[in-house]
């Protein structure tokens, strides 16, 4: 019998996975051309879609790390593996249920870098200038262009999504620290923003004029998930080791991950995309389970739902759903 792959489950720093020797579905071909076209980025992805590993994959690289890359298709394509200064800013696994978490938050990360790059803090609560002033830091010590990653920028906002009045004054901190973005546009190389949703309202919407959305763009459908040819072309064992634990044939196994856990397409052209989460739970566990939802009942859907009068059954049965309504904030 064929040797199962290790997978990293719950696992998104790229580069844990490779120095362990976890299995990588290789995006670096995609990582390579994303950035060598545009410089400013949004992504949006739903929770538990390796939205996290796709930064850690961009900071790895953009620091140079060249040793962690080695196998992947961006080997052949990178000449100069340059090392920039990044600046990864993580608003994944913690609540932000009131002002004060959030203030506490922005300041034990903006303090980090300023420690970094010996400057003193005069600013407390202003991160937008002492943001600025540790990106134009770095760039004048180092005299490369900083990068700026940010991980589900989004959080605070969904974490009050039942709270308005809480969620208007959380989205001012927010602007407050996305605000140099545009002033700083000219010294920084890359700067990618993830998240579950596009919020209105928010500088980095408004005056990122040149913040290139890829949420529905063809070229970067695959980015984030499993597309329907690496499942069945790189996980041939798991799938018939969970066919062996299911009493199914190969080609049953092959049916019931497709009924369980494909059906996301993100653009008009989008090969079939399978949630990493799900998967590799049910390839490494060869049972067919829930995975995703059990991750964490999203109770302000339900509560919008009620709020709103809405029909779940309509979401059952399918509706026909625009690019207009998907790219509204």
């Amino acid at each position: 019998m064929a040797e199962l792959k290790l997978f990293p489950i719950g696992l998104q720093d790229f580069s844990q996975i490779r120095r362990n020797g976890y299995y990588y579905v290789d995006k670096t071909d995609i990582v390579y051309k994303m950035t060598h076209t545009d410089r400013v980025y949004f992504l949006s992805r739903p929770r538990r879609f390796g939205k996290s590993l796709l930064i850690s994959t961009l900071r790895d690289y953009f620091l140079g790390k060249k040793e962690l890359f080695t196998g992947l298709a961006i080997e052949k394509l990178e000449k100069e593996w340059k090392q920039y200064p990044v600046f990864h800013l993580s608003f994944a696994g913690t609540k932000f249920t009131d002002l004060e978490t959030l203030q506490i938050y922005l300041n034990d990360m903006l303090s980090e870098f300023e420690e970094k790059y010996q400057i003193t803090n005069t600013n407390q609560y202003e991160w937008g200038s002492r943001f600025k002033k540790i990106l134009k830091a770095a760039y004048e010590q180092t005299g490369t262009e900083p990068v700026v990653l940010v991980d589900e920028y989004d959080a605070p906002l969904l974490d009050t999504m039942d709270n308005s009045e809480l969620q208007l004054v959380l989205k001012q901190e927010m602007r407050k620290l996305f605000s140099p973005l545009k002033d700083m546009g000219g010294i920084l190389r890359f700067v990618f923003l993830t998240g579950i949703s596009k919020f209105s309202q928010l500088s980095i919407f408004s005056e990122l004029n040149n913040l290139k959305v890829i949420t529905m763009k063809d070229d970067y459908a695959a980015v984030c998930g499993i597309t329907k040819e690496e499942l069945f072309s790189q996980m041939k064992p798991e799938i018939q080791a969970l066919a062996d634990n299911n009493d199914m044939t190969y080609d049953e196994a092959c049916a019931a991950l497709t009924q369980k856990y494909d059906g996301y397409h993100f653009t008009e052209k989008s090969p079939d995309i399978y949630n990493p989460f799900s998967l590799l739970n049910a390839l490494s566990d060869s049972k067919l389970i829930n995975y995703w939802f059990a991750t964490g009942t999203p109770t302000i859907l339900t509560r919008l739902i009620k709020k709103y009068n809405m029909d779940p059954e309509s979401f059952d049965k399918g509706f026909p759903a625009t690019l207009e309504m998907f790219d509204a904030p």
